[in-house]
């Protein structure tokens, strides 16, 4: 593309992306299995300027044609979902042979870094604040799965890699759920059930570690396992082994929370429990239901937390959002939505 120059820190992205839109590079924020994630500033007429996210395809794989496929579907799929609970995707592009999305650029911290950080304090995460983020990613997952399509039709959307990396947090506290790239959507992305196991192991529902046919249900799973995590600091399935780890998925007895954590009481551990119901029938049939037990038990008492809260508690825990480089009279640089990597 053109874009880069070496520095004595390394390879600077800085240049110019010119398609039906035009976007200034201004660094890279970060680089994975298959793609790449830069700053970049949406330039328009009039000096008008806009600061967002652009993910990229590493030139090696722009001729991987399942990989650009998936890549394309997960831009026409987000493009209309659009929820404050979502990462916003604004437009698909080509430079050359290059795709690259336009995202809603979020500046903070994502869930697995905000996990990392307590335990480098050795901190437990407070109690209310893991159930509020749980619910506010429960309302995205909820209007996901009852999108429907031009003609009315449910889209049948199950984003199936809900884990901390794929769930922000911004500095005002915001959450909000990203990277639908294994997601699936009727008539729109393949989703290969049965053929392959795509997404995060240790994060899976039962069914989608034994290569079922999945729907939102196993997303609710899925987030019961996020929460799981806040409240008790570890993944309960996580193995270095990937098929012990899928045996854990399945079959793993699941300690109560308060084994972990004493403040968790028994109305919390009624709704974790049906959250990790291995019985689809038994589990949340829709992400609606759980959001409003994961709601009201936060606000059964008439005052919980807010965005507010959880801005004023995100920037106490990492200081570095309150500190500006003089250099630059920029905030540091913090990542934002996730790159394409192959599925683990």
């Amino acid at each position: 593309m053109g874009l880069f120059k070496k520095t004595e820190k390394g390879l600077e992205a800085l240049g110019t992306i010119n398609d039906n839109a035009s976007f200034r590079l201004v660094r890279k924020i970060a680089e994975g299995g298959m793609g790449a994630v830069y700053e970049g500033i949406q330039l328009g007429a009039e000096g008008f300027e806009k600061r967002m996210a652009i993910k990229t395809i590493l030139e090696d794989y722009t001729n991987n044609t399942e990989f650009v496929e998936m890549f394309i579907a997960e831009a026409k799929l987000v493009a209309d979902l659009i929820h404050q609970h979502i990462v916003q995707i604004y437009q698909l592009g080509k430079n050359g042979k290059q795709y690259y999305m336009a995202m809603e650029y979020i500046h903070g911290v994502n869930l697995e870094q905000f996990i990392d950080r307590h335990h480098q304090y050795k901190k437990r995460i407070p109690t209310e604040l893991c159930v509020y983020i749980a619910s506010r990613i429960a309302r995205g997952l909820d209007y996901a799965h009852k999108k429907r399509g031009p003609t009315g039709d449910l889209l049948g959307i199950v984003h199936r890699d809900v884990s901390p990396k794929n769930i922000m947090i911004e500095t005002e506290g915001v959450c909000k759920l990203t990277d639908f790239g294994i997601a699936k959507a009727r008539h729109l992305m393949r989703d290969r059930e049965g053929e392959i196991l795509m997404g995060k192991v240790q994060y899976m529902s039962p069914e989608q570690a034994a290569f079922e046919q999945t729907d939102g249900r196993s997303d609710v799973f899925s987030l019961g396992v996020v929460l799981y995590e806040l409240l008790a600091g570890r993944n309960i399935f996580a193995d270095d082994d990937t098929l012990v780890c899928i045996e854990n998925v399945q079959k793993k007895p699941i300690p109560p929370i308060s084994h972990y954590n004493p403040n968790v009481d028994d109305d919390l551990q009624r709704v974790m429990d049906k959250l990790l119901e291995r019985d689809r029938a038994k589990r949340y049939q829709d992400a609606g239901d759980a959001a409003k037990d994961l709601e009201y038990y936060i606000y059964k008492g008439g005052v919980g937390p807010t965005f507010n809260t959880l801005s004023d508690y995100l920037q106490t825990l990492f200081p570095e959002f309150r500190q500006v480089t003089k250099a630059t009279n920029k905030l540091p640089p913090k990542p934002v939505s996730p790159i394409p990597t192959r599925a683990q």
